[in-house]
């Protein structure tokens, strides 16, 4: 296995769930032709070990990181990031904070973007303001007064997008945290 490609998931965790390490699901897949194939394709070969959909999918991502075929972030529909923070404050007022677009402007230093689609309490989806990439925003309440915010940037044109944004919404969320617990 290439030592400059971390899982996301160690391999004590996946040996336990495929009854496979990382490095024989590697070698599987090698033998199976995993150089040649498609994402789909790989995934299809990994259905007679009937690890579920979900783990083909890791498995299958993990594989092409590992041997150059994908990089860290990278989806068919390009690259996406993912950030979350736990601020303490109620449910409520970190959505409201999100759909304020005053409260939005003190902590968010975001050209102008398009709110497309709410769900009360729960979701926000954006049109980034290059109006190609999408950003979803997610709120779960943890408990009376701490909520957990996640926001998936996607559709970004290249790793190096990527790490920036994973950058830009982490400080961005550092930003709500603290304007929010203040």
């Amino acid at each position: 296995m290439d030592k400059r490609v971390i899982p996301v998931i160690s391999d004590a965790a996946v040996r336990s769930k495929t009854d496979k390490t990382w490095k024989e699901w590697v070698t599987i897949i090698d033998r199976l032709g995993g150089k040649e194939k498609s994402h789909r394709e790989i995934v299809s070969s990994l259905r007679p070990y009937e690890l579920g959909g979900w783990w083909e999918q890791m498995v299958t991502v993990t594989y092409e990181q590992v041997r150059g075929l994908r990089q860290q972030h990278e989806r068919p529909s390009g690259y996406a990031i993912g950030v979350s923070r736990v601020i303490n404050v109620g449910l409520s007022h970190a959505y409201r904070a999100w759909t304020d677009e005053q409260i939005r402007r003190r902590w968010l230093k975001a050209p102008a973007l398009t709110v497309r689609r709410v769900t009360r309490n729960r979701t926000i989806r954006i049109t980034w303001a290059d109006g190609r990439t999408t950003v979803d925003a997610g709120f779960h309440r943890l408990k009376k007064a701490k909520t957990r915010v996640t926001v998936q940037h996607e559709r970004l044109p290249s790793a190096r997008a990527a790490a920036r944004m994973k950058l830009y919404w982490s400080r961005g969320l550092d930003r709500l945290k603290s304007h929010l617990e203040k």
